[in-house]
């Protein structure tokens, strides 16, 4: 179910935003890519974490490219 954003959280994104691109130099695309690039890195580490978890559940995968 979908949870409504508080406003620290909304303040604490928009933090993290700016953060992503001014790592960058101000490229949005670049910040984009690099964060959907670390969000990939994540997901495989957590696969291969639960992979090695003998009571782990399966996890369910979303089909590349829908955001």
């Amino acid at each position: 179910m979908f949870k409504p954003i508080s406003t620290s959280d909304h303040d604490r994104y928009d933090q993290a935003c700016d953060q992503a691109i001014a790592m960058c130099d101000g490229n949005m695309r670049s910040a984009i890519k690099a964060l959907l690039l670390v969000n990939e890195y994540l997901e495989a580490e957590v696969e291969e974490l639960q992979a090695m978890s003998p009571n782990s559940a399966p996890i369910l995968s979303k089909a590349k490219g829908a955001a």
